[in-house]
């Protein structure tokens, strides 16, 4: 059985409501968003469905990251908590402004950070937090904040994998100061590229905006690039196919939710295979559907079953990233600007500390852990297909 894939056709759900919008920007002729109106619509639709004050279209998941840090605007050589389980582009632009990002230690269960790996990592440098619901699966958020509301701490929400996933009936990127949202192609919605920032705050909302654009001020009586920022502005037929997937999104993601039960359903009483943990009164969105490999006397980890799995035709991937972020050479060996190493250059010594002791969550999730691709296309015989496989491939590595 061939899986639909988020990388084409098969998996993504695009189709005559995108041609329709972007034919309408085309042919307005104004693919700029600073007169346009399918960016400003996007933001409003977006603001709307998460209930929130104010919301932003940026040109990547990474910028709604940085717009999110510019907001804070941390001193140089000021420290941002944030997860070893992530994407470079979480992480680059807190080096990019200058801070030091300091990782917390991750649940192994479900490869998020906590309140308890948060306050182990907090220093008197501390500015923000930057929490990720890695694979759609929301982090404690209620303890989480309540300890950055004893510092006076702002959390950032990463929800790149996460869209309308909610704790305690809350949705993400709702309960922090400011949530960052990616539209890349394999995300629950795509632009291709894009990402939102939503806050409602609207002093970092203002900050926020014009850091997306130059620092500009369009709209002002008098004016000025009031600060160092970049273009990060999303153009109109972005903009179109953004508005015109706003309107799969729900039914997209209850998809999902609906196929990922199935799937934990089948796969309970497979010995060895661990099903994802989602704590009591949270939703998983499942941008990925990720199963533990429990069993120790599995020789070679978690590689052998992804092998097999792929072999069936499914693209399991071992591990999510092959090793913490800490391990890449831009922490590791300090590579930043030239051969300056800033902002490294500012940092305590024991923020930038990446021995493995420090971290034994972080290595045991990711030596534990198998993803397997997940979409909104897939089928109950897809996760039938897939069971089975996982099924399978256990019993043949000796498994029951």
């Amino acid at each position: 059985m061939v899986l639909p894939s988020d990388q084409d056709a098969t998996g993504r759900s695009l189709g005559r409501h995108e041609l329709a919008l972007l034919s309408e920007a085309i042919l307005s002729g104004t693919l700029t968003s600073t007169r346009g109106r399918f960016v400003k619509a996007l933001e409003r639709t977006f603001a709307d469905m998460l209930e929130v004050e104010h919301a932003s279209a940026c040109a990547s998941g990474t910028g709604a990251v940085h717009c999110a840090i510019a907001a804070i605007d941390p001193e140089p050589g000021d420290e941002i908590i944030t997860s070893p389980i992530t994407d470079m582009g979480a992480l680059a632009p807190i080096i990019y402004q200058g801070a030091i990002p300091v990782f917390a230690d991750v649940d192994p269960a479900t490869c998020n950070v906590t309140a308890a790996t948060i306050r182990a990592a907090l220093s008197e440098r501390t500015r923000a937090i930057i929490v990720t619901h890695l694979f759609g699966n929301p982090c404690d958020m209620a303890e989480i904040v309540a300890l950055a509301a004893e510092r006076g701490i702002p959390v950032i929400e990463d929800c790149a994998q996460a869209f309308l996933a909610s704790d305690r009936g809350r949705m993400v990127g709702t309960m922090g100061a400011i949530g960052c949202f990616s539209l890349q192609q394999g995300k629950h919605i795509t632009t291709g590229e894009g990402g939102l920032v939503v806050t409602n705050d609207p002093v970092l909302a203002r900050r926020m905006e014009l850091f997306i654009n130059k620092a500009w001020g369009y709209g002002d009586d008098n004016p000025d690039h009031y600060f160092l920022a970049l273009n990060y502005r999303m153009n109109e037929l972005t903009g179109a196919v953004g508005l015109a997937q706003l309107d799969r999104l729900e039914a997209a993601v209850m998809r999902r939710v609906s196929l990922a039960n199935k799937l934990t359903a089948r796969l309970r009483d497979v010995a060895g295979i661990a099903t994802p943990v989602v704590r009591d009164q949270s939703r998983h969105v499942y941008w990925k559907y990720c199963v533990r490999a429990d069993r120790p006397s599995w020789s070679g980890g978690v590689g052998p079953l992804a092998t097999a799995l792929r072999d069936r035709g499914i693209a399991a991937v071992p591990r999510y990233i092959q090793k913490p972020a800490f391990a890449c050479a831009v922490f590791s060996q300090q590579r930043t600007f030239g051969s300056s190493r800033f902002p490294f250059t500012l940092a305590r010594p024991e923020a930038v500390d990446y021995s493995p002791h420090r971290f034994p969550g972080t290595f045991a999730a990711l030596d534990g852990i198998i993803v397997v691709p997940w979409n909104d296309r897939y089928t109950d015989d897809h996760v039938d297909f897939i069971a089975s496989s996982i099924r399978d491939a256990v019993a043949s590595l000796g498994g029951s």
